[in-house]
């Protein structure tokens, strides 16, 4: 038998009407929808079928919504299906529905942590210096240079998600985004500028960066059923501290996708 892994979405993955098909016919559903009402004090159901989209792609309304439907979607596989994978991972945010699905976390507990993540990342995006952008059709080293030649400490430019081997994402102050941009487009590349609140994955995220470490201390973690692979390293976590450090770094680190995809390759999952 194929060797699987089950992987998670992150932000930009949500649409208005998710999680209808996983929901219907399946009872757990509504008891999860419930358990996440009462923990965030709002009809999270209503808003994933009926929206309205600005506010289901605020950060702190999206986190919630995708790790709940996520879990709905790994809780339905689990009572259809049932392969145990070799490993789970997902990408930004969801690397916390890998780490529920895993047991490191209860539902519950990512819930509200994720809630707490999304009020971070907001609140430090108030400043509106940050901005992010999606890249194709540029290799790697041009994309590493640009960020080299305009980042600067207090204007940094730094690459946030390594998405596959054609598209990479550039996260950072909008002043030196907007220049490295505008020297991949002169080089043939294709910049698509992202609609988000602030520039994730970058160093400026490192206030909400501090505030998570803080909220993390609150939570109890449990031994894993099947490795859990960091975006951070992208190598399975070794014990729950460096979990706790996983998540932390993840706030101002890149997304290391590609590289995550090749390691479960590499260890026989197809």
């Amino acid at each position: 038998m194929n060797r699987i892994a089950l992987v998670f979405p992150g932000q930009g993955s949500q649409y208005v009407g998710m999680g209808a098909t996983w929901h219907s016919g399946f009872a757990e559903a509504d008891c999860l929808f419930e358990e996440a009402a009462d923990i965030l004090g709002y009809d999270l159901k209503a808003l994933c079928m009926a929206g309205p989209m600005t506010k289901l792609s605020r950060t702190f309304y999206t986190q919630p919504a995708l790790l709940t439907i996520s879990v709905i979607a790994f809780r339905r596989y689990m009572h259809e299906i049932g392969i145990i994978p070799e490993f789970s991972a997902g990408h930004s945010l969801g690397e916390y529905s890998a780490l529920v699905s895993s047991g490191v976390l209860s539902f519950g507990d990512a819930l509200r942590l994720v809630q707490e993540r999304g009020r971070f990342m907001e609140e430090a995006a108030m400043t509106k210096l940050g901005s992010m952008i999606a890249i194709r059709g540029a290799e790697l080293g041009e994309v590493e240079e640009c960020c080299r030649l305009y980042s600067t400490v207090d204007q940094p430019a730094a690459i946030a998600c390594y998405n596959s081997p054609s598209q990479y994402v550039v996260s950072g102050h909008h002043t030196s985004v907007a220049l490295a941009a505008g020297e991949l487009e002169q080089r043939g590349a294709q910049i698509t500028r992202l609609q988000v609140s602030g520039s994730f994955h970058s160093p400026l995220m490192q206030p909400a960066a501090d505030r998570l470490a803080e909220e993390l201390q609150k939570y109890t973690l449990n031994e894993a059923k099947w490795p859990v692979i960091s975006n951070v390293t992208a190598q399975p976590y070794r014990d729950l501290d460096s979990i706790r450090q996983g998540l932390i770094l993840q706030m101002t680190h890149p997304v290391r996708w590609i590289q995550t995809v090749q390691y479960m390759m590499n260890h026989g999952v197809k």
